[in-house]
């Protein structure tokens, strides 16, 4: 598909049920680090908490399917996840592009051992500015802290 046929949306609370969906798939195509009792930590965290913490942008396709999702909070990318059946379809770089004009983004954490995120956010632009041994959980997940080179 080209990126024609997708635009970039809000979400509405009712969908958040589809947008958790689409973070366990991605996180199960792209987090192999992680515990299944960590997904599972999570989920209900993501659903209750954390979609309504962020300003939440989505991508959809042409049959109005939500494809990828951002959330971003104090000009920060708190999330970012897409769909692994669309991976590839120039939707991260669609919505990291709208994080930045018009949401102003210039900050992002990134799980150390994600390293095609870590590669994704670097070939855009980002740098390594500090690190963490575990996440904002205390769980022992290194976290990169990236900023937009200037």
């Amino acid at each position: 598909m080209k990126s024609m046929d997708y635009h970039i949306d809000k979400v509405d609370e009712a969908e958040y049920p589809e947008v958790v969906e689409l973070w366990e798939a991605s996180v199960r195509a792209t987090h192999a680090f992680l515990k299944e009792e960590d997904i599972a930590y999570f989920k209900p965290l993501i659903l209750h908490e954390y979609l309504k913490a962020v300003e939440l942008r989505c991508i959809r396709n042409d049959r109005h399917t939500i494809v990828g999702f951002l959330g971003v909070a104090e000009r920060k990318i708190e999330m970012l996840f897409i769909h692994p059946d669309v991976r590839g379809h120039g939707i991260g770089k669609m919505l990291l592009k709208h994080a930045l004009e018009k949401m102003k983004a210039t900050r992002v954490d990134v799980n150390e051992e994600n390293i095609q995120a870590v590669g994704f956010y670097e070939h855009l632009g980002f740098r390594t500015v500090m690190r963490s041994a575990l996440d904002a959980m205390g769980k022992p997940y290194p976290i990169l802290h990236m900023e937009l080179s200037s």
